[in-house]
C-alpha cells in the first residue's frame, strides 16, 4: 500500500470524510495540519484550489501523486484501499449513494451559512433550508445507518455534518432535528462510530465554537 499523507485543517468537515474512510478501511496514514488563514507556500504549490483536504500518495515504485477534493479522495480509497467497501456493489445503488453524498455537501453548505449568519434574518433562512433538506432525508434514511446496518460513504459524509450541529448544541439548542426521529437515531449511531468519533482532534468542539464566535454567529447568541 502506498504511503498516504492527508493535508488537513482541524475543523474542516471535508477532511473528516477522508479520515473516516481511511479508518473504516484500517489504512495507515499521516495527517499534516495547516492554517488556512496563512497557507504555506508548499501547500499552495500542490493544491490547485488552495483547499483541504489534499491527499499525497507516495507509491512503492517511487511515483507520487496529489489528489484533491474529498469526493475524489473517497473514490480513490474505495478503488485502492483494502478493507470493507463503502459503496454498494449494485451500480444503481452506488450511483444513488453518490447523489446523496452530493446532497450531504449541500447540507454542509447550509450549516456553513448557519454558522456565519450574523443576523436573525440570515439565521432564519439557513434554518429553513436545513429543515427542508432534513425533511427529505427523514423519508430516505433506513437506519441505523443511511442504508441499513452497513456503514457507507454516505455515512462518512453526514457524520461531520451532524458533528457540527452537536458542537453548536453543546452550548445552545438549535431544534433543527427535533421533528426527525430517524435522523436523530442516525445521528446517534454516527456519533458512536469509532471512525467518526476519532476523526477530529480532541479539542474540536472548542476550536469549532471559537470559529463561530469569531464570525459573530447569531446561532450562539441564543445561549446568551
Amino acid at each position: 500500500m502506498a504511503k498516504l499523507t492527508l493535508i488537513s485543517f482541524p475543523t474542516c468537515p471535508y477532511v473528516q470524510r477522508a479520515i473516516i474512510a481511511l479508518k473504516e478501511k484500517h489504512v495507515d496514514f499521516d495527517v499534516v495540519y495547516i492554517d488556512l488563514a496563512n497557507k504555506p507556500d508548499w501547500f499552495l504549490a500542490i493544491s490547485p484550489l488552495g483547499k483541504v483536504p489534499v491527499l499525497k500518495v507516495e507509491q512503492d515504485d517511487g511515483r507520487e501523486g496529489i489528489i484533491f477534493e474529498s469526493a475524489v479522495i473517497l473514490e480513490y480509497l474505495e478503488e485502492t484501499a483494502p478493507g470493507a467497501k463503502l459503496h454498494p456493489a449494485d451500480p444503481l445503488e452506488r450511483a444513488q449513494h453518490r447523489a446523496w453524498m452530493e446532497f450531504g455537501s449541500q447540507v454542509l453548505a447550509d450549516i456553513w451559512k448557519l454558522s456565519v449568519a450574523s443576523s436573525e434574518a440570515d439565521l432564519d433562512a439557513a434554518e429553513k433550508a436545513l429543515y427542508a433538506k432534513f425533511a427529505r432525508l427523514e423519508n430516505t434514511v433506513v437506519g441505523p445507518f443511511f442504508a441499513g446496518e452497513k456503514f457507507s460513504n454516505v455515512d462518512a459524509v453526514f457524520g461531520p455534518a451532524f458533528r457540527q450541529i452537536d458542537a453548536i448544541e453543546s452550548v445552545t439548542p438549535t431544534g433543527l432535528l427535533d421533528a426527525f426521529p430517524k435522523l436523530n437515531q442516525w445521528r446517534q449511531a454516527l456519533r458512536e462510530r469509532e471512525s467518526v468519533r476519532t476523526a477530529v482532534p480532541s479539542n474540536f468542539v472548542d476550536l469549532y465554537l471559537e470559529r463561530l464566535r469569531n464570525n459573530g454567529a447569531a446561532v450562539l447568541k441564543k445561549a446568551a
